[in-house]
């Protein structure tokens, strides 16, 4: 049940109505991610303390020398995951290396803001040891956010989420002509809406529809179908076919 739990894709609306898909990942890709960077955050911190060791301790002391390697690990252990997640591939060596990227849970990339949050969070996460809170807190979130991803409000999704194909359906809207006189401004409206109908949910387009009941005289999905029938005839008014057009698109009513 757990690994059945462990990568899953997660629908989000957006602020339009247009829903896109994030593909989730689970504490254990992620845990692989971490050791990784873990590694590679290591071995800079040695590479470098060494190269200080032998340019720097001559010249400014062994004090002072020790001093900049400890503020250099500072700085590593602190700004190296936001350095990374704040840039262009939004994701750490580590992260990269198992596809993996940061973003935020509206599908856009992560701010530095979000960035130094989620990253500043995790001496929280990390709490009482070995990241037990931060795990159990992705285990009892359905996008595994840990409270870190919670409070910057981001989310760790696979970089090459799998292409979903939508059913292209053929919807027989009858084309009507609008029971009142339109304006301009208002049949724009009306096509721009036949137009992205089919990005959007149900219960969006749905809800649409309904602010307009006045036109269409009808609620629902009843509405709805009105509502595309009267952008239709706004297309085509002069058409005297006999069959109903198809509205083709994603799929817009269900059985």
């Amino acid at each position: 049940m757990a690994e059945a739990r462990a990568d899953t894709l997660q629908t989000v609306e957006l602020a339009d109505g247009v829903e896109i898909q994030l593909r989730v990942a689970g504490p254990a890709v992620r845990s692989m991610a971490y050791l990784i960077d873990l590694i590679i955050r290591i071995g800079i911190d040695i590479v470098m303390a060494i190269c200080a060791h032998w340019l720097l301790l001559g010249l400014i002391g062994e004090d002072m020398t020790r001093g900049l390697s400890l503020l250099f690990a500072f700085f590593m252990e602190w700004f190296y995951n936001v350095f990374f997640e704040a840039g262009a591939k939004g994701a750490t060596p580590g992260q990269r290396s198992m596809k993996l990227r940061v973003m935020s849970v509206t599908g856009g990339p992560v701010s530095v803001a979000q960035a130094v949050m989620r990253n500043f969070l995790r001496v929280v996460d990390f709490m009482p040891g070995l990241y037990l809170t931060g795990v159990v807190c992705m285990l009892f979130t359905k996008r595994f956010q840990r409270l870190g991803d919670l409070v910057a409000n981001t989310v760790v999704t696979y970089a090459e989420v799998p292409q979903s194909i939508a059913p292209h359906v053929e919807i027989r809207a009858e084309r009507r002509a609008p029971s009142q006189v339109l304006t301009r401004e208002e049949q724009a409206a009306l096509l721009q809406f036949l137009e992205r109908a089919p990005l959007w949910a149900d219960e969006r387009r749905i809800e649409l529809a309904t602010l307009v009941q006045p036109l269409t005289e009808a609620t629902g999905v009843e509405g709805l179908r009105r509502l595309c029938g009267m952008a239709l005839w706004l297309q085509a008014p002069e058409d005297k076919s006999g069959s109903p057009p198809p509205l083709k698109g994603a799929a817009m009513f269900r059985a």
